[in-house]
């Protein structure tokens, strides 16, 4: 991934579409990505997905918000390797006053990979859950699916 703007893409479903190259660290001894590693490529989707969406996670971060994992679902269907470039497809499938659902789809040259699902709630810097800013609900609510 080369860290341009234009790298990433948005396409009909309303996933944001990020590219990842497979690193060596991010296989095992069997030479395909260890399956642990995929929340990271979840991670780099998600914020990205809020980067393109005009709302970094730094800038909810500095006003004291930050959004929790509760809850981490992931399919697996086939394998990746090195130098393999994935695609983390990236959308909103679930927001709520005070938490939200990521859907990701990583494919590679077409072919599925993996499919998962992170669940978020808003906490405040005393780890209290609080609702979403209302700014971030209506940015997210253009890309979700309800």
């Amino acid at each position: 991934m080369s860290g341009k703007a234009n790298d990433h893409a948005r396409d009909d479903g309303g996933f944001i579409d990020v590219p990842v190259r497979v690193r060596y660290a991010d296989t095992d001894r069997m030479g395909i990505v260890y399956y642990g590693n995929y929340p990271a490529f979840f991670e780099m989707g998600r914020s990205e997905y809020m980067r393109q969406k005009g709302y970094p996670y730094r800038d909810l971060e500095t006003l004291g918000y930050h959004f929790v994992v509760v809850g981490l679902e992931a399919k697996y269907y086939n394998s990746a390797t090195y130098d393999d470039i994935l695609i983390v497809k990236t959308r909103v499938t679930e927001l709520k006053s005070r938490g939200i659902t990521f859907h990701y789809v990583v494919t590679r040259d077409g072919t599925l990979v993996v499919e998962g699902s992170t669940k978020h709630i808003c906490v405040n810097t005393e780890k209290k859950p609080v609702t979403i800013p209302q700014k971030l609900i209506e940015i997210f609510r253009d890309g979700s699916a309800g």
